[in-house]
């Protein structure tokens, strides 16, 4: 892959860095090789990037070309608008006030290269910022009141303006960041870039370690060259050309803006933005199923001004969900009045709308899996033991999870492949779990994952490596799709 940086006048640039080419506005956007390259990162360096510069076209055409410009053009309008600077100084107020708190005065400038600050003290701030607002060089102006500090003015750096002192720092900033880790060698060339979202902390990560290298590996026999990122790249994603996110979602979470972001800058993503906002909700999945006449175990949407009326209507014991539970954290068994409204002491200052659901105990919950709109695999899960659902979070190790089988897809049960298909189909696309209880032969729809479980040894027992092929070819087909 080439490396420009675009500048105004090569020779006002002095600091050279290996294996990058520096190179005019001007010919980037008229010479003809620039325009032949296929695969190329644009460090766009220009003086301003004002509406119709040659700054602002570089970032543009750059786009046009299929290459991979910083900053976007999305990032470029971003810098114009204050109340961007607004947002992320309020999104970023706990990260201000770490950094800045013990500073006396009541001003401060950070300049930021390439993420980084060449005070440890301030690197987390730089890379946050750098991360909201993805450009090569930014200087940020902070202010203090007597509400704290605020983001006041953020900034691209002319190259003139680069301290002496800096200038080392720099070029060792910019070396690092255009300088990707080892990765294993390849037996084909590679066409695209696959970025895959991981959290090293994650306490249940839709992958293990073992399936994330099948994954890869899957993914490189394709041609896709195959990178790891965590919440701390977020400013990197223009560099890809698709993202897989295989870390627990939600919409107030890191995940949700990297899928966003990753859209806006014309990725192909899996999970993408709507399917987390659409799959995170309960009560939107609870309104989703009634509408369509999809069955499902009996539920209520609780308000203020109907909590009441469920125990009557659903009798004890009933399931009370938050809308936005993941892996069974959220979702209580109410048995008593007395518990119940306890829940809702908890749960109603955090949403006003919650789920109530009849309580269908069953000895397994059906779990398929759709791609592009078609059965990928079948698992049954057990209930933990001496518990009701499959995760008892009151346990650890593996007595915390019950059991599970495997089956072939043209195994299950028609009506339950049947059902698990038009629930997805209304979501989307993308890569879904279906959670399905089997009651009388009758399936019952409990809700839909947008980020389903891929362990190694679990989901995969029955396609084996195949799982990691027809998800990776889904990424293909959508990338030549677009003729990207």
């Amino acid at each position: 892959m080439s490396i420009l940086i675009v500048v105004d006048n090569p020779k006002d640039w002095h600091l050279h860095i290996a294996g990058v080419e520096v190179v005019s506005a001007r010919n980037y956007l008229t010479e003809p090789r620039f325009t032949e390259i296929k695969n190329a990162k644009i460090f766009n360096l220009c003086k301003s990037y004002s509406y119709q510069s040659l700054g602002y076209y570089v970032s543009l055409l750059a786009a046009a070309r299929g290459h991979k410009p910083l900053p976007a053009i999305a990032t470029i309008q971003d810098l114009k608008i204050s109340s961007m600077l607004r947002i992320a100084s309020h999104e970023l107020e706990d990260t201000i006030t770490h950094a800045l708190g013990t500073l006396r005065s009541n001003k401060f400038v950070l300049s930021i290269y390439f993420g980084k600050n060449m005070a440890v003290r301030y690197e987390r701030l730089a890379l946050a910022l750098f991360n909201q607002f993805p450009a090569p060089l930014l200087r940020a102006e902070f202010r203090r009141d007597e509400d704290g500090w605020d983001l006041k003015s953020l900034r691209p750096i002319e190259a003139d303006e680069i301290p002496a002192d800096h200038v080392q720092f720099v070029v060792k900033a910019a070396t690092q960041y255009f300088t990707k880790p080892a990765r294993r060698s390849r037996k084909v060339e590679t066409r695209y870039d696959l970025a895959i979202l991981r959290s090293e902390d994650e306490k249940h990560p839709p992958s293990d370690e073992k399936a994330i290298r099948k994954f890869e590996k899957a993914a490189e026999s394709m041609g896709f060259s195959v990178e790891e990122i965590t919440s701390d790249d977020y400013g990197r994603i223009g560099e890809f050309d698709a993202l897989f996110i295989r870390d627990t979602t939600a919409v107030n979470h890191h995940t949700f803006r990297f899928s966003r972001r990753a859209q806006a800058e014309g990725l192909v993503v899996i999970d993408d933005a709507e399917s987390i906002l659409k799959c995170a909700n309960k009560v939107y999945l609870a309104e989703l199923l009634r509408h369509n006449r999809i069955p499902s175990p009996e539920t209520i949407i609780i308000h203020r001004g109907n909590w009441e009326r469920v125990p009557a209507a659903l009798g004890l014991p009933f399931i009370l969900k938050q809308p936005d539970s993941s892996f069974s954290l959220g979702v209580e068994k109410v048995s008593t009045v007395a518990e119940y409204e306890q829940q809702l002491e908890k749960l109603f200052p955090i949403s006003d709308l919650l789920i109530a659901q009849e309580y269908v105990p069953t000895a397994f919950d059906w779990r398929i899996g759709t791609i592009e709109r078609q059965p990928l695999y079948a698992c049954r899960y057990f209930m933990a033991d001496n518990h009701w659902q499959i995760y008892d979070h009151k346990k650890t190790g593996d007595d915390a999870l019950g059991n599970f089988d495997t089956w072939p897809v043209d195994a299950v049960p028609p009506e339950v492949l049947r059902a698990a298909i038009k629930t997805a189909n209304l979501i989307g696309d993308g890569l879904y779990g279906v959670d399905i209880k089997e009651v009388n032969g009758k399936p019952l729809v409990v809700e839909i994952n947008d980020n389903p479980s891929i362990d190694s040894g679990v989901e995969d027992q029955v396609l084996g490596d195949e799982m990691y092929l027809r998800i990776m070819r889904s990424f293909l087909r959508r990338l030549e799709s677009r003729g990207r």
